[in-house]
């Protein structure tokens, strides 16, 4: 059987995304339920982390234990990534004591690098280029909300980021309108926005953006990483934070996410999160699911 990367969500196809939305509600009222549910016994999930997270670590820990399995944490110190073994040789060796590995680091070259040479699966939890694993969450939360976004109009306002990357993907494979609000020289990939085609709109107003739209997103301004750039970031993106007052231009049932942590009085205005049209909390909780549904599709799919 071939193997299945999650690498982006072009890994995928629309009918495969669309039945993991609906795979990870069902998962969530299992758990809800106390349903015990466990098709994934003595199975172990390898979590490389190169760059630190709580929902990352703690959703894929968690779910991997309900599913039956479990997880090894491994830090820079405590692999010999660390200290400079080829990742083409660290994948070969790894791929044969774990059932799958979840690779949480900088470059984006690192991951497929490390899926090329896996004979498990791998699973990208954050690269510098593509977040898929969140788009899971954030697709799972709007279906909850208000049901399919096929043929909605989300706006995205902030920097061209990773997550921003994902949302153009997700925007293609989810059928849905991009309003892309970022400054001058803070766009996403521009190959991305080729592909996207008139799918996906780069505007510099977010009033603009967020008119008709039916989500409102954003990420911080500065990501990990990027921590020396915060000062002249803070500067740039001054007229793109996201308020209760911009969110009023919206469509009069949009819902706003933020994939967390947010920076409050940045890049969300200090009542944002807590707004009733905020649903970032669930979007968070839904990291749990979603990922379990993915880990459930890559390991027992025939």
């Amino acid at each position: 059987m071939t193997v299945r990367h999650f690498l982006t969500l072009n890994d995928l196809s629309q009918d495969e995304l669309r039945h993991l939305i609906q795979r990870s509600i069902d998962l969530k009222q299992m758990h809800k339920d106390g349903r015990v549910y466990e098709p994934l016994k003595s199975r172990v999930l390898g979590m490389i982390f190169e760059k630190s997270s709580t929902r990352t670590r703690v959703s894929f820990e968690a779910g991997m234990i309900q599913l039956g399995g479990g997880a090894i944490f491994l830090s820079p110190r405590d692999t010999q990534l660390g200290r400079g073994e080829p990742i083409e040789d660290s994948a070969r060796v790894l791929s044969q004591m774990v059932d799958a590995v979840m690779i949480r680091t900088f470059e984006h070259q690192k991951a497929a690098t490390f899926a090329q040479y896996s004979s498990v699966p791998v699973i990208n939890a954050l690269t510098d280029d593509y977040h898929p694993c969140q788009l899971l969450a954030d697709m799972q939360a709007y279906h909850e909300a208000r049901g399919s976004i096929q043929g909605k109009t989300v706006a995205w306002i902030g920097d061209g980021n990773n997550m921003c990357n994902s949302y153009i993907n997700a925007a293609r494979l989810y059928d849905f309108t991009l309003n892309i609000a970022c400054p001058e020289g803070f766009e996403p990939m521009q190959a991305l926005l080729d592909q996207a085609g008139d799918r996906v709109r780069i505007v510099r107003d977010p009033k603009e953006a967020v008119e008709n739209a039916h989500l409102v997103t954003t990420d911080v301004w500065a990501s990990m990483g990027q921590e020396e750039e915060a000062q002249a970031r803070l500067k740039a993106f001054e007229n793109f934070q996201v308020s209760p007052a911009l969110m009023d231009k919206a469509d009069k049932d949009a819902i706003f996410l933020h994939c967390l942590p947010a920076h409050r009085g940045e890049e969300v205005s200090e009542d944002m999160l807590d707004d009733p049209r905020s649903f970032v909390f669930e979007q968070a909780g839904n990291r749990l699911h979603a990922q379990k549904a993915l880990l459930e599709f890559l390991l027992c799919s025939e």
